[in-house]
């Protein structure tokens, strides 16, 4: 702790000349920003689908960084000597205060609690924008696989049909007319799961809000960093499969 304490130390002097007494604060937004480009591959690889580990990796990784971040911020006292972050403060609010106790301070709309009042409007904006991405997403999966049922009949009818190489390949249509039953079936299940979850799963987003009302701000902040970037991110690479999927579509009936 000692060591991310001297570092995020040296980052505020360097910002100080221009940001002043929250110079400490940007720095802890610089080096989430700089945790989550280290962790940007392992985000492409999950978006990708590579392997199943790879989704939970990016957050398994920031949760020791996270706790570091709450202890630094929590303690009196690190390797021995007095914790210098403490005396540092975003605006009117230190760093290590929390919303419970600025609310004993100067209260909801004291100079403090308008600090925090700005933070969890940040971290609202952010959770709301997460929540439209998630529905929209979970809303073309569904529709995908509505898509999927309804072509399921004709395709198992086609299946379903003798060929004219008599009775082996009559057998092995009627096997496949019994897969895509299945298939179809299968699909409709997951279409109503996936309409009950996208319900559900996008207001997960706005639980960032209670443990940014329970942590100090400096932890609050790395929250606040690494939940937009995580929404950006995501945003970014569905573009870009998006665009990559047009220009392959583009090519294929250019050729045609």
């Amino acid at each position: 702790m000692s060591v991310f304490t001297h570092l995020v130390a040296e980052l505020g002097r360097l910002l100080e000349p221009v940001l002043a007494q929250s110079a400490t604060a940007a720095a802890i937004v610089l080096f989430t920003v700089l945790v989550r480009l280290a962790l940007h591959p392992l985000s492409r690889a999950a978006f990708r689908g590579a392997t199943p580990a790879a989704g939970c990796l990016p957050i398994l990784l920031q949760l020791p960084v996270f706790f570091v971040m709450y202890q630094a911020f929590s303690s009196a006292e690190v390797g021995g000597k007095a914790n210098e972050l403490l005396g540092h403060r975003l605006f009117a609010a230190p760093l290590g205060a929390r919303w419970t106790e600025v609310l004993g301070e100067g209260g909801l709309f004291g100079a403090q609690g308008l600090v925090f009042l700005g933070l969890f409007g940040a971290i609202a904006v952010v959770a709301a924008w997460s929540a439209v991405r998630g529905r929209r997403t979970a809303a073309s999966v569904a529709a995908a696989a509505a898509a999927a049922a309804a072509t399921a009949p004709k395709k198992a009818a086609a299946a379903k049909k003798p060929g004219a190489g008599g009775g082996a390949k009559a057998g092995a249509g009627s096997k496949a007319g019994v897969g895509v039953g299945v298939m179809a079936e299968v699909s409709a299940e997951q279409q109503e799961v996936m309409r009950k979850l996208g319900g559900v799963l996008p207001l997960l987003s706005f639980g960032t809000l209670i443990t940014a009302a329970v942590v100090p701000l400096a932890a609050g902040l790395y929250l606040l960093t690494t939940t937009a970037w995580s929404v950006a991110e995501r945003a970014w690479l569905q573009y870009r499969k998006e665009r990559a999927e047009q220009l392959m579509g583009g090519g294929v009936r250019s050729s045609l």
